[in-house]
């Protein structure tokens, strides 16, 4: 067998947060793969059709008993819940309590998906390796939340961080950076893009993220580390093009700085929270794929015009 001998399909899953961007595509990976699949979501109702081919367990992700439960009888889990910006300094972290408490009574494999902030200013291309030293209060978070996932409290826990940059894809909605833009241009609308719309910076259709996901996880060899799960790299006018060509239409994208978006914050806190995060859309943090490629193999990487066309005919089958 190729890069690692311990890969094993036949395992089983549980996914929490299977109603969100990340949680529907590592959902619909594993499916894919025909792994049996749990998942633990607060609202079954929206599995929808995907509910007739997975044991659905409703519970809260706060609630480690209730994890606990859902993860009594899988072999990996996949914690893909996620918190939104201006709750995060309050749940953040009694989140990875919940769920690396549960983890560790259960002595089994967990999986945090999760993002780039902790890694800071650095403005290039970083590694696993690369020290992290975050300079806003959610990358600092993030850090400690990483802290927590790998600290001796837990240590009968068998985890991984898997870390994505920005996302699309048909299951992402507007808690993405770039989900606003591609519902708006799908919807034949004026929308908004957050940053500037010529930096160019890296995104990841969440199929392909999903897949190197799960290849991970299925290698025992991949626990108690960190990997990153690299995108492509793209300009937002590039992606502005892009979309627009697939609907045919033309409709104004505003980009939204730092004045804009606090503003917009004076209505919506998430926008508010957003302004410390636009480092990021001035000098982009780029995620190497050498360990990936090293240690498990090819990396994933379908053009944006298919990635972006397939996003813009799932909005706009949700709308109909």
């Amino acid at each position: 067998m190729e890069k690692g001998t311990m890969k094993s399909e036949s395992q089983t899953a549980l996914v929490i947060g299977a109603t969100g961007g990340t949680g529907k595509a590592i959902t619909d990976e594993l499916l894919r793969r025909n792994l049996p699949t749990a998942v633990l979501v607060r609202s079954p109702h929206k599995m929808g059709s995907v509910a007739d081919r997975v044991t659905v367990f409703e519970g809260n992700v706060f609630d480690s008993a209730a994890v606990q439960r859902a993860a009594q009888d899988v072999d990996i889990v996949f914690q893909c819940a996620a918190v939104p910006y201006n709750e995060m300094e309050r749940k953040q972290l009694p989140l990875g309590e919940s769920v690396m408490g549960a983890m560790a009574r259960l002595r089994k494999k967990i999986v945090f998906v999760d993002g780039i902030y902790p890694y800071g200013d650095v403005n290039g291309v970083v590694e696993e390796t690369t020290p992290k030293r975050p300079n806003t209060r959610k990358g600092k978070i993030k850090l400690a939340l990483a802290e927590l996932i790998f600290s001796n409290a837990y240590k009968d826990a068998k985890p991984i961080i898997a870390r994505l940059p920005d996302y699309y894809g048909p299951t992402a909605g507007v808690s993405s950076y770039l989900g606003s833009t591609l519902i708006g241009i799908a919807s034949e609308k004026p929308t908004v893009f957050i940053g500037n719309l010529h930096t160019p910076r890296e995104y990841v259709y969440l199929p392909d993220a999903a897949h190197m996901v799960v290849e991970t996880a299925l290698r025992d060899e991949s626990y108690r580390q960190e990997w990153n799960i690299p995108g492509q790299v793209i300009s937002g006018k590039d992606i502005v093009h892009i979309a627009r060509r697939a609907v045919a239409k033309r409709r104004m994208v505003i980009p939204l700085g730092s004045f804009r978006l606090r503003m917009l914050g004076l209505f919506n806190p998430v926008m508010a929270e957003i302004v410390e995060m636009l480092y990021l859309t001035k000098r982009p943090v780029i995620l190497s794929g050498t360990k990936y490629r090293n240690e498990i193999g090819d990396i994933i990487r379908t053009p944006f015009a298919k990635g972006i066309e397939e996003t813009i005919a799932a909005i706009r089958d949700r709308n109909q």
